[in-house]
């Protein structure tokens, strides 16, 4: 792919972009993440290709980590390849955003949450994307060992220094969030968003509250794993495809996740989706962003096309209260 891209002058024309919390910052309805297939054994004419479709079609964020890959590190180095290449002309039309919280290198201080980390996290990934600052910086989950101070303290001075633009924090529950939100505030930092997995069979920031005190708190939220890791798609429904994620990685979805009851549910949630016009997939994701508490659902992808796909979710976020009811009872199902 040696040919210049020009991005698409009808970008802005379908997509919806939603305030974040209370900040003056707006996210794309649908972001592109970048947790599988912008690895080092990935295709990287692939993953330009799904850049540049993503953004010609109006999604404005590219959400990374720094151990994203696999190996470590080479989501963030195929991704600054591809910003360097493709997107210089574009950069203030962009969100880029990566995380540091998880193992990333040896010894005590290449995880969790210690200002030493962070501080060379931010560092590290600023180098590996080819940029001079972040958009978003987040914490990528709680530290129960580091304390909470310091860790903020970090988020802030690396904001205050102009490596990054705001602040986030992902994986946090209801105490850390207000905990981490409060401190943030005195130190004239405020954390713009919480990222958590929330999909139609994960309702974990419904019940423990993160939900409800990020609106309180004016705090926005941003979705991963919408999909439930492929189970929320048709894929399954006749067996195992090889080229599925149960097939091929057993990390994060294994084969016994499927069974007949698990099946069963997504069943009937198919049927809702076609009797909608839409696939499960873009169900699933209409859903998550069917009130206004969500601000942007992450979706990964393998190819162009499913990009492509998923962005029709936008023109069909409403839901009757019948449907919403009827998905609330099949996902309630004993699985």
């Amino acid at each position: 792919m040696g040919d210049l891209y020009l991005a698409s002058d009808k970008r802005y024309e379908k997509m919806v972009y939603n305030r974040v919390g209370k900040s003056g910052l707006k996210f794309p309805a649908v972001s592109l993440g970048f947790w599988h297939n912008f690895g080092s054994k990935d295709n990287y004419d692939n993953m330009k290709a799904m850049c540049r479709k993503a953004f010609d079609l109006g999604i404005t964020q590219f959400d990374l980590a720094n151990n994203y890959g696999p190996v470590y590190g080479s989501a963030e180095e195929n991704a600054g390849r591809i910003l360097s290449e493709d997107f210089r002309p574009y950069r203030d039309e962009l969100i880029v955003t990566s995380k540091a919280g998880y193992d990333m290198w040896p010894g005590p201080y290449g995880d969790w949450g210690s200002k030493k980390y962070l501080t060379a996290s931010i560092d590290q990934s600023l180098k590996r994307l080819q940029l001079d600052y972040m958009d978003i910086f987040y914490h990528h989950r709680m530290d129960p060992e580091t304390p909470l101070e310091e860790t903020m303290e970090a988020l802030a001075s690396i904001v205050h220094s102009g490596k990054a633009l705001y602040a986030g924090i992902s994986n946090y529950n209801e105490e850390y969030t207000r905990k981490a939100s409060a401190i943030m505030k005195e130190l004239h930092c405020p954390l713009i968003v919480n990222q958590r997995r929330y999909s139609i069979f994960d309702r974990t920031i419904e019940e423990d509250g993160v939900k409800n005190c990020c609106k309180e708190i004016g705090m926005g939220i941003i979705a991963f794993s919408p999909l439930a890791q492929g189970l929320l798609t048709d894929k399954y429904l006749h067996g195992i495809p090889e080229d599925s994620r149960i097939a091929r990685d057993h990390r994060f979805l294994k084969a016994s996740a499927l069974t007949p009851e698990r099946l069963h549910q997504i069943n009937e949630l198919n049927k809702l989706a076609a009797e909608r016009g839409q696939t499960l997939a873009q169900m699933a994701l209409s859903w998550i962003l069917k009130d206004d508490e969500v601000a942007s659902v992450l979706i990964g992808a393998s190819r162009p096309e499913q990009i492509e796909e998923n962005i029709s979710i936008v023109e069909h976020l409403d839901f009757t209260e019948e449907e919403l009811k009827k998905i609330d009872e099949i996902s309630r199902e004993q699985a």
